[in-house]
């Protein structure tokens, strides 16, 4: 498969350009195999052809480099077996004015026989110049298991800091990062649907890339898809050429490559502020309005007055089908969400005030290295809580922090202080999928971390006026824990004077490196109005007398509470079950009408106590809940209980009814979960060709945390399931 090059100049025969200041080289990432460290990515262009009915996309991938230094005899770059390389070619770099212009993308017209090829670029050429591509030999070898390493010979005598193009011509297929909808997975039945989803390594299947946190850089795209397809992406500018029939997008911040994300499918904005709208299937479009008028812009307001101003130009979000595998995603200018959370107003606020805090915290100042994820996840998380508490007050920041601190300490429960995932600075072993290692631990002990920070200096506004320089320094770069605790140190010069980062039991070295849980935990009395209750409820069900139980419940009303009391108080009866089987049956007595009423967080919290008792009254409600629902943030936990007590065969029942309904790779997840949990042989709904090799889609997917993989286990997804 590879070609020989031949040049018909040598690059490094004219005069190298003038030497750029030194950067310093990208932090080593092992779950990286690319020679990122050997090159500076200054840009990168992107040709898609959209093909759904094949589930193909055909690409075209111009990465702008230049070598750090003299004569590199290959570039190595990250990909997938799930992507077909075709062709790779050199260019020089062009004239400062053709430099300017981004190349232009011949798609090759549909027709009858074999399928299309990629796209092709077509640069800008000077009248008279001589064409300046030539062939590059390539080869693909095995990595890991969510990816392999492609490299490409580079031509010889290039001189460093010199600036060249590579240019990739590719299709993939059944990508990990690329998930293909038939029109019926959509609410509206009407088009195919596509979205991507990179986060941690995926998208390394969508183009092949420097597929690390450490490398940022600019991008452009040029996307055809079928008529009547709206195309959005993670860009700053977008546009649609009628005459081309193809739609046009620039990122103008650097950004990494999991942040460079696409939708498509039968969307339509609305308006929901001044630089905000939301995208949405039209069926969902009136209640995705409704939810989000006037309050994103109200956030967005929030986090300037706290961290500066926001860098992004728009801020849209686009609701994505059930088969979203998380619950949503901080792609810069589009966030993703998943459209089941609409119908959870509580949960919708918090998830989208998460990704907003993003803009600033993960996506404008990002992580180097996936064994730091708690740079983003735990910052983002305090500028979330600190958003919540300028918007809603102390009190609601509270209630959610305990809820949020709760799970923590159950996952704490179940895997041990001992746990090497529950250190915030995780040792990522070679081979291990980065996604493996997102938690609570890296949201929850991450804020806690970051919100002791913000004691030490004594005042929450002070440690605001730190965070804002600190983004302001390290904007659209990739930092590690060192620069953040550093820059905390210079900017308090008392706190260094004190050692505060030497304090016995509290040393900065063991936040970062100790397992277990927070070494301290924040004052959440603030929220004892809202937390009292619950606690005072669930110690009536567990402690009381049945009989004295059941009387003094039905005098508190919890359908004036708020979802997260309601979500707490359901979690720690979770904790507590099996439960006496006349408490199941009080409790169903007083609550399960009611609750059955109430949105999805609410339900699935409910069944799970029905499933986990063996509550056989109220199986019904199983039944119906998983025959409406087909996102995996809501199927796989109940599958799980399911399939770890006695109701085995009540699971694969409801599965084989409901199955056409689902997503293949959730589909393929809980034929995994039945099967295991059926005994060895089972092959409940098994499709021709079984997992097979399609079971590795799910293996890349960054959904499937702790315990997904492993029904059999004490971890449920309920338990770590967490948003980007």
């Amino acid at each position: 498969m590879a070609a020989q090059c031949c040049c018909r100049k040598a690059p490094g025969a004219e005069a190298a350009p003038a030497r750029p200041p030194p950067e310093p080289p990208p932090a080593l990432d092992v779950a990286s195999a690319s020679s990122a460290q050997l090159f500076r990515l200054r840009h990168l262009q992107l040709g898609l052809e959209l093909r759904p009915e094949a589930r193909e996309l055909a690409g075209c991938l111009v990465l702008e480099l230049c070598a750090l230094r003299p004569a590199p005899r290959a570039l190595v770059l990250d990909t997938h077996p799930a992507l077909r390389l075709h062709s790779a070619a050199f260019r020089r770099a062009p004239a400062a004015a053709a430099a300017e212009q981004p190349c232009a993308f011949a798609f090759a017209a549909p027709g009858p026989g074999p399928a299309s090829p990629p796209p092709l670029p077509t640069f800008p050429e000077a009248p008279g110049a001589e064409p300046s591509c030539c062939p590059l030999a390539f080869r693909v070898d095995p990595f890991t298991d969510y990816g392999s390493s492609l490299t490409v010979t580079l031509p010889p005598e290039l001189q460093a800091h010199q600036p060249f193009q590579v240019i990739l011509r590719y299709t993939s297929t059944d990508a990990p990062a690329i998930w293909w909808l038939d029109p019926e997975l959509t609410y509206g039945s009407a088009k195919p649907f596509v979205f991507t989803q990179g986060h941690s390594v995926c998208n390394r299947s969508f183009f092949p890339c420097f597929d690390t946190p450490a490398v940022k850089c600019t991008y452009s795209a040029v996307v055809k898809a079928p008529l009547g397809v709206q195309v959005l992406m993670s860009a700053t500018q977008s546009a649609y050429v009628e005459e081309e029939g193809v739609y046009r997008f620039r990122m103008e911040h650097p950004v990494p490559a999991y942040l460079v994300a696409l939708v498509a499918g039968d969307l339509q904005p609305a308006d929901i502020g001044p630089r905000s709208r939301v995208w949405a299937e039209p069926c969902l479009l009136p209640m995705a309005t409704s939810k989000l008028s006037g309050a994103v812009e109200q956030w967005l307001s929030a986090a300037e007055r706290l961290y500066g101003p926001y860098m992004w130009g728009r801020y849209d979000i686009v609701f994505l089908p059930p088969s979203f595998p998380i619950v949503a995603m901080e792609n810069p200018c589009l966030t993703f969400v998943i459209s089941s959370i609409l119908e959870c107003d509580e949960f919708l606020v918090i998830d989208v005030i998460h990704e907003v805090a993003h803009s600033w915290f993960g996506n404008a100042v990002t992580n180097a290295t996936w064994e730091e994820m708690w740079l983003s996840e735990g910052l983002a998380t305090y500028a979330q809580r600190r958003i919540t508490t300028e918007t809603y007050g102390a009190a609601f920041t509270c209630l959610e922090t305990a809820f949020r601190l709760d799970a923590l300490h159950r996952q704490m429960k179940l895997l041990g202080e001992d746990s090497p995932v529950s250190k915030l600075q995780v040792k990522l072993e070679p081979g291990v999928n980065p996604s493996h290692l997102m938690n609570l631990f890296t949201y929850e002990k991450g804020y806690c971390f970051v919100y002791y920070l913000s004691q030490l200096c004594g005042d929450p506004q002070r440690f605001d006026d730190f965070l804002r320089a600190y983004v302001e320094k390290y904007k659209f770069t990739s930092v590690v824990a060192q620069d953040l605790l550093d820059s905390f140190l210079s900017f308090f010069p008392e706190l260094k004077e004190q050692s505060v980062d030497c304090r016995a039991g509290l040393e900065f070295e063991r936040w970062l490196n100790a397992t277990g849980p927070p070494l301290a935990e924040p004052d959440l009395s603030q929220g004892s109005s809202l937390t009292r209750p619950v606690e005072a409820l669930f110690q009536l069900w567990t402690a009381a007398p049945l009989d004295q139980a059941a009387a003094s419940a039905s005098s508190i009303d919890i359908s004036k509470w708020r979802t997260f009391q309601t979500a707490l108080f359901l979690d720690r009866l979770l904790d507590g079950s099996p439960l006496p089987q006349g408490v199941v049956t009080s409790l169903s007595e007083c609550y399960s009408a009611l609750l059955d009423s109430m949105n999805a967080e609410i339900r699935i919290r409910w069944l799970q106590i029905v499933v986990r008792n063996d509550y056989y009254p109220d199986l019904h409600r199983v039944r119906r809940f998983l025959e409406s629902q087909m996102s995996r943030m809501y199927t796989i936990p109940l599958y799980e209980d399911l399939c770890t007590g006695a109701l085995k065969s009540f699971a694969l029942e409801v599965f084989c009814q409901t199955q056409g309904r689902l997503h293949p790779n959730l589909r393929r997840t809980i034929q995994q979960i039945l099967s295991q949990g059926l005994g060895p042989g089972a092959e409940p709904g098994a499709e021709q060709g079984g997992a097979g090799a399609d079971a590795a889609v799910d293996t890349d997917t960054p959904a499937l945390l702790l315990g997904d993989e492993a029904p059999s286990s004490a971890i449920s997804l309920r338990d770590v399931n967490v948003s980007a």
